[in-house]
């Protein structure tokens, strides 16, 4: 390509990196409040200008004040860089199904000629967290794939999926928030609790975080407790939780976990 041609497509791209920036920020403000730090900013304007990140998208989280890619965000930029393939394969000599342990290999090809780029994960019962205790195979096969494309690509900080465990944001609380009686008049068929035993029904199908589905809701519901919105809100809510879940699991995570938490410990 020559340089005119380059110039031209880089003056296409830009406007577009632009807008798009302008929603990381204003995302980057809703979720994290008085906490988005200058530091924080900058990161995320770098982040989105190379690599084209978006937070709404489920592509970036931040987690004790850093930035970490998804693997979904990985993926997407797999895709707009028109990355030729991905191979992965098990290394039996460090695998024990027995005890739940697998390390695999995944080799990242982002262009046609290209020698690949390697990447290996590992996962067992001690590195992740409860809610996917079960499928170590998956999550190494997902930590695997994700450095390779970090290397393929040049992103030299982490992706969430390679954390392990992480006690807090990605624990399964045993209680769902408990929604106040509303002060509306009902009509007595007990559509107070149908809409809480809903939600308890969403959380426990899809392991979420019940403490951060709390904060999420006030949020949702523009009050600074959960006694302040009517039962129509709150219904609001739980129809919209129940819909996102199901349409974009990784974003609904990505936004929970954004949410303070007291006593959160760092990764394990």
């Amino acid at each position: 390509m020559s340089r005119p041609d380059q110039a031209r497509k880089e003056n296409t791209i830009n406007p577009l990196r632009r807008k798009l920036l302008s929603h990381n920020l204003t995302a980057a403000k809703r979720i994290l409040n008085q906490h988005f730090s200058t530091r924080s900013a900058a990161q995320l304007k770098a982040l989105t200008r190379d690599y084209g990140f978006s937070i709404t998208a489920g592509e970036l989280q931040i987690i004790d004040g850093g930035w970490y890619v998804t693997h979904t965000g990985l993926l997407r930029l797999a895709r707009r860089r028109k990355c030729r393939g991905i191979h992965v394969e098990a290394i039996d000599s460090l695998c024990d199904p027995v005890a739940n342990r697998f390390v695999l290999k995944a080799t990242v090809y982002p262009k046609k000629d290209s020698a690949g780029f390697v990447g290996y994960g590992d996962a067992d019962p001690f590195n992740v967290s409860a809610m996917v205790r079960g499928a170590e195979m998956r999550v190494a096969e997902t930590r695997a794939v994700n450095r390779a494309l970090r290397k393929a690509y040049g992103i030299g900080f982490c992706s969430v999926e390679e954390l392990g465990s992480r006690s807090g944001s990605l624990a399964v609380a045993p209680t769902p928030p408990k929604f106040p009686p509303s002060s509306t008049k009902s009509n007595g068929n007990g559509s107070g609790h149908k809409v809480r035993d809903r939600l308890c029904q969403i959380i426990q199908k899809h392991n979420l975080d019940a403490v951060l589905v709390k904060a999420y809701a006030v949020e949702f519901c523009g009050s600074k407790t959960l006694k302040e919105p009517t039962r129509e809100r709150v219904e609001e809510f739980v129809c919209q939780l129940a819909e996102r879940v199901e349409k974009d699991r990784d974003g609904l995570l990505c936004q929970l976990n954004s949410y303070a938490r007291p006593n959160q410990e760092g990764v394990a």
